[in-house]
Order: structure tokens, then sequence, then C-alpha cells
């Protein structure tokens, strides 16, 4: 098999972020092109989650001495002869995190993971930046500002397949409600989706801002908003797996926290000391506030009338049975009970397609189940079609 390129870029761009509003920020973005020769370039464009950085979720390494199962979704489909890009929106990853530097900015219901490295103590609130970071306008701007530079590189000014992870399926989708040119088709992996989440309310303007958004940031309530960074330790993370057990191999969860730890130089300073100048590392994700992606807007058809999800965006939607972070309990309140199967009633077109696997948790990327959800994107970026199936559920 031929070696695959890979290309570092730097994707620059004026932040829309209130934290560095108008700074010209740089987003890393990982290319593994697998066009083969005399080949046109297929471009794919993989997004994260809230919490989990681009790398770790699609370009780990096997596990050590473990099963030859490959978990790099990204070198898997460049191995199949696509281009394959991956992005880290700001507060993640390689990207800028503004205002998260300073540990008193973390959640202050979170702050007790960071004592005693680098607090002695939690900081007497409010933080010294008592807002969100991101927004949903902030990020359609990076996610977009992306999309161009890849639409500007030679052979590749053509719409663009999508893999969106977990709310980086709300974003990547509420983006693709807007601008539909862009995309030639749509995976959402383990999408969070919330029927009733916030919205404009306006059917005529339906990605507004919400009315308790038209001032940004948002501050209130406070232990929602009044922060612009959750942080999460590696016990926590390990126990807020769900799924099947079995279906992760032995190491496979170390692996990962490593990989998160080798795109956060700071955060894993952060925590305990296991070893003299050694530390477990501290998960600092992004607050956001975002909106636009609930069972009104799905539905959004293009000024020709056209349904753009499901008739002129193709859309597959994957998701384990035992996923309780995208499927939570019908008790929590809006917005954030969240439904996948209510995205898959929401989709208003017929080129609509949901699988369900069983056992499988939330984090599929580092299953067994891994290699499967590889199979259905080959597939269905190829054929439109999994396992000759093109719609239902």
């Amino acid at each position: 098999m031929p070696a695959l390129t890979l290309r570092e870029h730097h994707v620059t761009l004026k932040s829309k972020i209130p934290a560095n509003v108008d700074d010209t920020v740089t987003l890393p973005v990982r290319e593994y092109d697998g066009t083969k020769p005399s080949h046109t370039p297929k471009p794919v464009l993989m997004l994260h989650g809230r919490s989990v950085p681009a790398l770790a979720a699609f370009d780990l390494a096997p596990v050590p001495g473990g099963s030859a199962t490959r978990y790099s979704w990204a070198q898997e489909l460049a191995d199949d002869g696509y281009d394959v890009f991956l992005m880290d929106l700001q507060g993640s990853g390689r990207s800028p995190r503004p205002r998260m530097d300073d540990p008193c900015n973390a959640n202050p219901t979170q702050q007790q993971a960071l004592v005693p490295n680098p607090l002695q103590e939690p900081c007497p609130p409010p933080p010294p930046y008592p807002y969100q970071l991101g927004n949903s306008e902030s990020e359609w701007a990076e996610l977009d500002a992306v999309v161009k530079f890849i639409k500007g590189l030679p052979g590749r000014n053509k719409p663009i397949r999508f893999i969106g992870y977990s709310l980086g399926a709300a974003i990547m989708g509420s983006y693709t409600l807007q601008n539909p040119g862009n995309v030639e088709s749509l995976l959402l992996l383990a999408p969070v989706f919330p029927p009733k989440g916030r919205w404009s309310g306006n059917p005529a303007a339906p990605f507004g801002r919400p009315a308790e958004a038209q001032t940004l940031p948002v501050s209130t309530p406070a232990l929602t908003w009044g922060f612009p960074m959750h942080v999460g330790t590696k016990t926590g993370f390990r126990t807020g797996l769900d799924g099947n057990p079995a279906l992760r191999e032995p190491g496979i969860v170390d692996l990962a926290w490593e990989a998160c730890m080798e795109n956060d130089p700071l955060g894993s300073k952060w925590g305990p000391e296991v070893a003299p100048g050694e530390y477990e590392g501290i998960l600092r994700y992004r607050n956001t506030y975002w909106w636009g992606w609930n069972d009104q807007t799905v539905p959004h058809q293009n000024p020709a009338g056209t349904r753009v999800l499901g008739e002129r965006v193709p859309v597959l939607i994957v998701y384990g049975e035992q996923d309780r972070a995208a499927n939570s309990p019908a008790t929590l309140p809006d917005p954030v009970r969240f439904s996948v199967p209510a995205l898959y009633a929401a989709v208003p077109g017929p080129e609509k397609l949901m699988f369900c696997l069983a056992g499988s948790g939330h984090t599929l990327v580092w299953e067994l189940t891994a290699k499967v959800v590889h199979r259905m994107s080959k597939q269905w970026f190829k054929n439109g079609q999994v396992e000759g199936l093109g719609s239902g559920s």
C-alpha cells in the first residue's frame, strides 16, 4: 500500500469569539492525502466533539502490544483514496485556547480537580472571565474558514464530505443547513441533537441568535455559562465511558487520554504528579453556547424550496445502542435532552439512513466497533449506501 501524504496546514482567520474577537488566529489542520495517481481529489473534513480533540478522536494509533485494530479513521479513509482533513476549533486540541490558561477560569464546580496543581484551593467566584467562550456563530465561522481553505487548494474546489462526531455533528449539521453548496454528504457519528434546542424562534431567520443571546458573551446562569473552560480528570474520563466494556481493548483508554494530553502542552502539566516531573494531566475544553440545531431548524429548505438534509445533502447517522451522551434520559429538561432517533425523524428528505450498533457507547471511535464505522463510511461516501441500503433505519 503506498504511503499517505501527510501535511500540516495553518488556517488563519479573524476570531469571532468574544474573548479574542477580531484577533487573527490560526487553526492547525492535519491532512492525509490518499489521492491515487491521475485521480481527482475527494476531500473529507472531520470535526471533533465537545471535549475530545480531533487527533485523539480520528487519528489514534493502535494499542501497543494489542490487536491489529486500527483506530485512525482518517488514515483508513485516506487509504481508500480520500483526501482527509482534521480540524480543531478554538478551545480544543492544537488550536488557540483564549482565557483558558488561567485555572481560575475553569468551571467553579470542577475546580477541585485542579487542587493542588495548579491551584492550592478553588478560586473565589466569579472567574476572572465570567462568560462562555465559543458560540454557534464563532464555530460556524471557523468551520467555514477551513472549508474555504480546502476548496482553495488545487483540484479541490468542490463540495466536501463532512464527518461530525458528537457535538461536532451539531455544528456541521447546522452549518450545512446554511451552506448546502459546500457539502456533498453528511456523516453524523453519535450526534448530539436536542429536539427542543435553542434557536431564534423566527422561521424566516432560523439561525439567528436566540433572544437570550442577543448580547454575547453569555454569563447567566453563572454555573452554566459564567466561565470559559471545563476541566476533567483521567478518572472522570475513564468512568464516564458508556457502552459494553468488552468492546474496548485493554489499554485503549490510557492511549486515548495520552493523545488528548499530547494536544495540550499546558493541561498535560496540571493534575497530580505521578512521577518526578510527570503529571497525569487535566482535560481542558471550551464552554460553548450553541443554537440552531433542533426539530424546527433541521427541516430547513433552501430558497428554491429544496429540503437541505436528506435531499440536497444525503445524511448517514451512526450511533451506539448504549450511548447515554447522545441519548439522554427523557426526564432531562430542554434544551439539554438529546435524542438521535429524534434527529432521524426531523430530517425531512428521503436520502437518510441510520444505524444503531449493538453494545456500542458514545466513544465508538475507540471501540473495536471502529472498524465497522470505517467500513460504513467508505461505503457511504462511495455509493451513497451502506450494506446495500440508501434509506431507512
